[in-house]
């Protein structure tokens, strides 16, 4: 196994690359995401605690379904960043036939293939330094911020999660070689 900078790492043969590529490994984000979910947690049981205990008027109990319907959507985003920040990591393989791509939180997730003769503009993005959007795509809480993308029958298929420039440079230059060798083995 090879690695790519910090967080990607890969094993090359001839019938076969596969790239793993693992989130940020920063403690003391893990350690806040964790120390958020909990008191999310905590938040939605002394309420739901609350709601079964004290005598609530009609205009409460309307008050809390409303509270629950948004702390649950938010219980759901956190626990999935959470997760994905502890357990997460995307898979790659390209073979003779096919790009497979797999997002996975402890071995589940599942794995797409996107065959060669639909792909299409193999590109690399990386936002602008102090933008509003690398700002955003470096919180915590967000999942997103892919750098790898290629056109597949009409949609973007996009991969690298919050890679540094450096990161995604070398990740694309492994990725479109692989693809490029693939492709031409394809049509001879």
């Amino acid at each position: 196994m090879k690695w790519i900078g910090e967080r990607i790492s890969f094993v090359d043969d001839k019938q076969r690359t596969t790239l793993v590529i693992y989130p940020e490994n920063v403690a003391w984000i893990k350690a806040a995401m964790g120390a958020w979910v909990t008191m999310w947690l905590v938040i939605g049981a002394t309420i739901i605690w609350s709601y079964f205990t004290f005598p609530l008027t009609e205009q409460e109990n309307i008050i809390i379904y409303v509270f629950m319907t948004f702390w649950a959507y938010y219980a759901v985003k956190v626990l999935r960043s959470f997760s994905w920040l502890m357990w997460g990591k995307e898979l790659i393989k390209i073979d003779e036939a096919a790009v497979y791509y797999k997002k996975s939180i402890l071995k589940y997730g599942k794995s797409t293939p996107y065959y060669f003769e639909n792909i299409k503009s193999v590109s690399m993005y990386h936002p602008k330094e102090k933008s509003l959007q690398s700002v955003w795509e470096a919180s915590p809480w967000i999942r997103g911020g892919e750098r790898i993308e290629f056109e597949y029958k009409g949609k973007y298929i996009r991969f690298g999660r919050k890679l540094t420039e450096k990161d995604a440079k070398l990740l694309f230059a492994l990725v479109t070689k692989r693809i490029d060798e693939r492709m031409r083995k394809l049509k001879s």
